[in-house]
């Protein structure tokens, strides 16, 4: 049972709930080509001073596809208290077919124990927390980015390995904090070494959150310059119902942002090509596109 939240998040919820009322369900999916499936994905979800985890949790309740979670699990940090009481009621009966990622928040207990105590083997090793599998005839890596020195040098080796040992078409790759965004105080250039390493491997989609809106950039090199043919598209997703972030003037590349509406993400993924839909609580879907594997 959550506890009771503040007035200031009260009101926030009366506008979440409002907008539940109007159209409680999201637009429905196409058929889906044949050998294609669908990936979903959000960060940055669960407190226990917001109902906005219910409300993205209410979208997965009649979305079909395999779940992706982009960090910071719960709020304000992940103990097992916080796994169970803030985290659990909502997502947490998706656990089943959730992919999730740790972000900072999960690690500020030591290690992230709970965190892996609550997701068991779906998580990684223990330690680690980065691993791949596939989704359709994608190729798809969860990788850490809350790891320190050797840790960090080891998962990059392991992650061109992985890529070398699945070669497919089409490769997606997701992480907790994002290179690019329009939060100008990140310095997220640590992750740059996994990017390179996708980015030689031909990869296609960079997913992170960190951030608390949306936000999707042009496909480009890991040294920011657009690259149409061969570039990796990143979207940042930490719309899974903690809080929202003020939007910074848009940075190089930036091409859609929305910064007051939670949602997810819907990624079909087919054969030699994918969809993206940003599916909003509250009806509507924020942005869309498709995108061809190189």
């Amino acid at each position: 049972m959550k506890r009771r939240p503040s007035h200031r998040v009260a009101g926030a919820l009366l506008w979440l709930a409002a907008c539940q009322r109007q159209t409680p369900e999201p637009p429905p999916s196409p058929p889906l080509p044949p050998g294609s499936a669908v990936l979903l994905a959000v960060g940055d979800i669960a407190s226990c001073d917001s109902d906005g985890d219910e409300a993205t949790a209410a979208l997965l309740d009649v979305l079909p596809g395999e779940i992706a979670t982009l960090g910071d699990t719960v709020y304000p940090e992940g103990t097992a208290e916080a796994f169970a009481r803030c985290y659990a009621p909502s997502w947490g009966r998706h656990k089943a077919r959730t992919h999730p990622v740790p972000g900072n928040h999960d690690y500020l207990v030591e290690g992230a124990g709970p965190y892996f105590d609550y997701f068991g083997a779906a998580a990684g090793a223990r330690g680690q927390g980065y691993y791949s599998y596939e989704v359709g005839t994608w190729h798809v890596v969860a990788l850490n980015t809350e790891l320190r020195a050797e840790a960090v040098e080891e998962q990059v080796r392991w992650l061109r390995e992985d890529l070398k040992a699945h070669p497919a078409r089409c490769t997606l790759a997701y992480m907790h904090r994002p290179l690019f965004t329009s939060m100008r105080e990140r310095d997220n250039g640590f992750v740059r070494p996994l990017w390179e390493a996708l980015d030689e491997a031909g990869a296609e989609v960079v997913l992170a959150g960190h951030d608390h809106f949306y936000e999707r950039f042009a496909p480009q090199t890991p040294g920011g310059e657009v690259d149409a043919g061969r570039g990796l598209r990143e979207f940042v997703v930490g719309t899974g119902g903690r809080s929202f972030y003020p939007l910074e003037p848009a940075p190089a590349n930036s091409e859609r942002r929305i910064g007051d509406r939670y949602g997810l993400l819907r990624l079909t993924l087919e054969e030699g090509a994918y969809g993206w839909e940003f599916l909003q609580v509250g009806g509507g879907i924020g942005d869309q596109g498709r995108g061809a594997c190189h």
